[in-house]
């Protein structure tokens, strides 16, 4: 391996880490980054001051224009789009639980979905990935003044739709945990319980899978499809607690295949809102892991 290839290597991680929160799908990402490679593959290397700041710059340049084709075909997707999912491992130590942010949440991911592309380039690479103004000026091609304020309404953007006030991650484990056993176990009281009266959910099938085209709205309801579920399947359906984008969530397997991945927001230790990602495209990657079992 020579020294072009070590340096790609190792700066991969923070480079599918861009790619991923700008156009919120995996397979977009590894795309990218494999364009980004063949370009450093390809370049005059000795004409390069630094690498990483070369590498940022077309990663994100690329992702800029992805997201503009992509925004355009999800104009006409069918129904309801999520992000693609991806398992994540929990942090090691308690410093790292601190330290990690929900930069990659599946709600966040759909945050950043509210703002242009340069937006949303210029607020993660300020927010997330920590570059300066100077920075973000030669990468995005406009001046500091103008990047300032775009990462200003960005974040403007942002706060007024972020949840209220979110759990510490354990209060999140343990909750789901118990949303889990009461789903198995057919408990419609201890469902409805802990859903919020004003619950949301949302679901993408993509047009693969049935999904519901506009979100279902109101605790009692949300309850009563997964009680429905419980009928309907009783004990094939199983519910594997596993942490997604940075968070504790539920894959649900029914008969033993991976029907769905589900990510929970909550508020006041009541699930305010479900994101149920039905699309099988978007779940390939999660289903080969585990094997459909």
């Amino acid at each position: 391996m020579d020294d072009a290839t070590r340096e790609f290597d190792r700066l991969r991680p923070r480079l599918q880490g861009i790619a991923y929160r700008m156009l919120g799908s995996v397979a977009e990402a590894e795309d990218i980054v494999q364009d980004v490679w063949l370009r450093w593959h390809a370049a005059a290397r000795e004409a390069i001051d630094n690498a990483e700041a070369w590498l940022v710059a077309v990663t994100t340049r690329h992702s800029i224009d992805r997201l503009r084709a992509a925004k355009l075909q999800r104009e006409h997707y069918a129904g309801i789009w999520l992000p693609e999912p991806q398992i994540t491992e929990p942090p090691a130590t308690p410093e790292e639980v601190t330290e990690r942010a929900d930069d990659v949440s599946v709600a966040f991911l759909m945050l950043l979905e509210r703002l242009s592309p340069e937006a949303r380039a210029a607020f993660l690479l300020r927010e997330v990935f920590d570059a300066d103004y100077p920075e973000l000026a030669r990468i995005i091609g406009k001046t500091e003044a103008a990047c300032r304020q775009l990462v200003s309404r960005a974040k403007a953007q942002l706060r007024e739709a972020r949840p209220r006030q979110s759990v510490p991650r354990e209060i999140h484990r343990r909750l789901l945990r118990a949303f889990a056993h009461a789903i198995e176990h057919g408990d419609f009281a201890a469902i409805h319980a802990m859903l919020s009266e004003d619950a949301t959910l949302v679901g993408d099938g993509g047009g693969r899978v049935q999904s519901f085209p506009e979100p279902l709205f109101g605790g009692k309801r949300i309850a009563q499809l997964f009680y429905a579920a419980f009928l309907r399947y009783g004990k094939g359906v199983r519910l594997d607690l596993v942490m997604l984008n940075g968070e504790w969530a539920f894959l649900r397997f029914i008969d033993g295949k991976l029907e769905s991945a589900q990510t929970f927001d909550i508020e006041d230790e009541r699930i305010v809102r479900i994101q149920v990602q039905r699309n099988p495209d978007k779940l390939e990657r999660i289903a080969a892991r585990y094997g459909n079992a």
